[in-house]
């Protein structure tokens, strides 16, 4: 199974953009040569940030991510108390350690302890120029989207008045445009994943998604659609014991996804807020629509995250996606100490179960990339989906 996954990233020549930006990240070339042009960068923490507004003002969006792989986390633990999760304490040592020094800004949602924290410290020892965070609600009702657009008019406010410009609708709505285009091509690439013999890997997909994190939605764009073009002529085709799904706390290490299926076990699907619910809801915008209140409607009812209540929504999503790809068995990863994901466990396995559709819990550390107890209860888990499958 490992030398099929090799000969599959080597046939896809047009994948070396992706891997390229994901291997420097986060001193990569594209971020150095926008800064080195004087034009500002922003990162962003949390799906219910509108990258668009960023993009509109001629700004970077960059997503803050941690390390790429389990790490020790000596400055993040000293900042952080051990019970905030792994995620935030690697974002604040990269932070601290200088891997995010071209930042002129840091925007965050308050959807999390553990992004409040990180919100808070990195504003007063990593230091930008520009922080913004904006309260997100739990609920989508009438009055909750009220309050979310007056957040996003806030923020947009004050990210004007900082660059000294106003951010005209017109700009707002060709970035609106672009990003929406990311996210058809994304939902091109996804449609493959449905193939009984998909030419591309889960763990692939999962650096295409990281590289859109970090280089201009205009770049990513013609690198994926370069990437959907080879993949439509491409002879690899790949095979799998079992039909998988990934589902739970953020992650971005491709290398926990490459273990899981260098084991055989094919990985179609995923519901994480660094894939699914990134992309899956594009910005819908009427002809004299106010562009601030679509991007409200589009970040508040996107595919939800574990903190929004009622639960139904997202379960309902999930077991869509379960059908739609036709997945035999789901993985949970939750990060420790990630409490919406922890809470919510429980109730989706539930839910799954009615399906008929078996869950793996895993419990991790942000970063990791399969350690040999998590192979080995993968590996039971794929034989009990096999017996189940006679």
């Amino acid at each position: 199974m490992t030398d099929l996954l090799q000969r599959g990233v080597r046939k896809l020549q047009t994948f070396e953009p992706f891997r390229e930006v994901n291997n420097t990240f986060p001193k990569t070339a594209e971020i150095l040569a926008w800064k080195q042009q004087g034009k500002p960068v922003f990162g962003w923490l949390c799906t219910y940030i509108p990258e668009e507004i960023i993009h509109a003002a001629g700004a970077l969006p960059v997503r803050i991510t941690g390390y790429s792989q389990e790490m020790e986390l000596e400055d993040g633990n000293a900042y952080l108390y051990i019970d905030n999760c792994s995620f935030s304490r690697s974002c604040l040592q990269l932070g601290l350690r200088g891997g995010y020094d071209y930042l002129d800004g840091f925007i965050a949602g308050s959807t999390c302890d553990g992004a409040r924290r990180l919100f808070d410290l990195w504003c007063t020892y990593v230091k930008v120029p520009f922080s913004h965070i904006l309260t997100v609600p739990r609920k989508m009702t009438e009055r909750a989207h009220e309050l979310y657009y007056h957040q996003i008019q806030e923020f947009k406010e004050r990210f004007e008045k900082f660059l000294g410009f106003q951010i005209k609708d017109e700009a707002l709505r060709h970035s609106i445009e672009v990003v929406n285009r990311s996210r058809e091509l994304l939902k091109s690439l996804y449609e493959w994943r449905k193939l009984d013999n998909p030419p591309i890997f889960g763990a692939e997909v999962l650096e295409v998604l990281n590289a859109s994190f970090r280089m201009p939605k205009e770049r990513f764009n013609e690198c994926l659609s370069n990437l959907l073009q080879e993949l439509s002529t491409a002879d690899v085709r790949h095979t799998g014991r079992s039909r998988l799904m990934i589902v739970g706390s953020v992650m971005n290490n491709h290398e926990f996804i490459r273990a899981i299926e260098e084991q055989g076990g094919l990985v179609v699907a995923d519901e994480l807020c660094t894939s699914t619910r990134y992309w899956s809801d594009p910005v819908v915008l009427g002809d004299d629509e106010d562009p601030v209140k679509a991007l409200a409607r589009r970040y508040l009812n996107n595919f939800p995250c574990a903190r929004m209540y009622p639960s139904d929504e997202r379960f309902n999503r999930i077991i869509a996606l379960a059908r739609d790809f036709r997945v035999e068995g789901v993985i949970s990863e939750i990060i420790r100490y990630c409490v919406p994901y922890a809470h919510d466990l429980p109730l989706l396995t539930s839910r799954l179960k009615e399906e008929e559709i078996p869950t793996l819990a895993l419990d991790v550390e942000y970063g990791t990339s399969g350690s040999g107890q998590i192979q080995t209860r993968v590996q039971a888990f794929l034989e009990m989906l096999e017996a189940k499958r006679k």
